[in-house]
């Protein structure tokens, strides 16, 4: 019954999770997109208003005017609309989802005892490390080189050096599923980081000084606008990660972090084609087109070289095979590699396979999860091998009888 409530909850946090990221990514892209298509205004009004840029836009049956102030304007107007809650509450709901999905079952889910052998408790401080450590890295790293001279160029490498090692980390000490999740939980916990400790704290400070009659530091709004633009390279990335958990060829493969990073580069590239597209229709900017191409480049040469080689082909004058039993030959394997989480005592997903009826019932999904996907046992922690593999395969394929 524990296990029933859990998924609930995986369920329940999983759809806020993916609500409040759709609400803060479409922000954030949104307005990145608005930053890149603001047009000088062309009426002498809205430029002795101090408007440096505005959009006119169609939209739902109506016309939008937004403009952008070249600081603000001579009136801050009572009610300002924030945009932060939505960062908020999609970390929140990640690290409750990841906290239930991976650091409540770190035995099952988070460790891979062929690359760690630790204990639930060191894994789970590690995972909560690296969220700490890459945030504190990557604040230093901006900090740093930030306002020197080429800074954002010297940040961009520096940020991408970081993510490469926290991914060839993560990808080394836990199993590849929990690891890309890991690395896209860390990325994203920087980009609500960055609206919670900065973004957001430079906007309040200059507010108060315009209300306050006060000289703005413009500090605040240079760092609040780098920030923004490095959580907008970071979304495609977190998006696949966030994905990645349906796809086991990925963070199976034998150099998964390689897949991790090629990919991730293949997404920042495309994240770059749009970013720029829309500056080059106003004649500000080169052709993104190539941008584009390069990400796509990647992903396709990322398929080619993922794609497993071709098997022989079997003898011509093969023996016939050998008729499989589920007592003499599947059981044994349920029972040491599946029982431990599928048994009388733990019912991982509410799924019994000690029993003949469970099995029967779950036939469909044990050829799906132990012989397509290859997704379980969970990190192979209890090291079924191939042969084992295969021959539930054949079990299935026969009919998978349980008599």
């Amino acid at each position: 019954m524990d296990s029933y409530y859990l998924d609930w909850a995986n369920l329940l946090l999983r759809w806020v999770h993916v609500i409040t990221a759709v609400a803060w990514i479409g922000a954030s892209l949104y307005f990145v997109m608005l930053d890149n298509s603001l047009e000088k205004p062309e009426d002498q009004d809205s430029l002795d208003k101090g408007v440096g840029g505005e959009q006119w836009a169609v939209h739902g049956g109506g016309f939008y005017n937004m403009q952008k102030y070249l600081l603000a304007p001579k009136k801050l107007p009572d009610h300002l609309h924030w945009s932060y809650w939505e960062s908020y509450s999609t970390w929140i709901s990640g690290f409750a989802l990841f906290t239930v999905s991976y650091l409540w079952n770190a035995s099952t889910y988070l460790i891979d005892k062929s690359k760690m052998d630790w204990t639930p408790g060191a894994a789970v401080g590690v995972a909560l490390a690296f969220f700490v450590v890459f945030w504190m890295a990557y604040d230093s790293i901006c900090q740093i080189f930030g306002r020197r001279k080429h800074g954002d160029t010297i940040v961009g490498i520096g940020v991408a050096l970081l993510v490469c090692f926290a991914a060839w980390l993560a990808c080394h000490w836990f199993s590849g599923r929990a690891a890309f999740i890991l690395v896209g939980a860390m990325m994203a916990t920087t980009m609500s980081g960055n609206v919670f400790f900065w973004i957001i704290p430079g906007q309040r400070k200059n507010v108060q000084a315009l209300r306050e009659g006060r000289p703005v530091d413009p500090v605040h709004g240079q760092r609040g606008k780098q920030r923004s633009v490095h959580n907008t390279y970071f979304t495609l990335p977190v998006i696949f990660t966030m994905l990645s958990n349906h796809y086991s060829f990925t963070y199976t493969h034998e150099y998964n972090w390689v897949v991790l990073l090629l990919i991730m580069a293949g997404g920042a590239a495309i994240r770059q084609f749009f970013v720029v597209r829309h500056r080059y229709k106003l004649g500000q900017a080169r052709n993104p087109l190539p941008y584009a191409l390069v990400g796509i480049a990647i992903l396709i040469g990322t398929i080619v070289w993922m794609k497993p080689a071709p098997q022989p082909a079997a003898p011509v004058a093969a023996a016939a095979p050998k008729a499989i039993s589920f007592a003499a030959d599947v059981k044994p394997v349920l029972e040491q590699r599946c029982y431990q989480c599928h048994g009388a005592q733990v019912q991982m997903k509410n799924v019994r396979l000690d029993l003949p009826d469970g099995v029967r019932q779950h036939a469909q999904g044990i050829y799906q999860q132990v012989v397509l996907t290859k997704i379980m046992p969970m990190g192979n922690a209890t090291h079924m091998t191939d042969a084992e593999r295969a021959l539930i395969g054949e079990w299935f394929k026969a009919g998978g009888k349980t008599d």
